[in-house]
């Protein structure tokens, strides 16, 4: 009995260990992301998003137009 307490406390305790490591993640990502300013992470991540769509809607359109030829 004492050991099937000792295993259930071992797997609450990895529990919690990988709750804490998650929320540290989170935390910091959060932290990341919200910066203000020009070289920030949340607007370069932006810009890439943006980037990459105007690319992205930019092959759609010659695609589009040289099958109309």
């Amino acid at each position: 009995m004492l050991q099937r307490l000792r295993k259930l406390s071992q797997k609450g305790q990895g529990i919690v260990e990988y709750a804490l490591i998650l929320a540290f993640v989170v935390a910091i990502a959060a932290v990341a992301l919200n910066s203000k300013g020009e070289d920030s992470l949340g607007t370069k991540i932006k810009s890439l998003f943006t980037t990459t769509g105007t690319k992205i809607d930019a092959a759609k359109d010659n695609i589009n137009g040289s099958s109309g030829n």
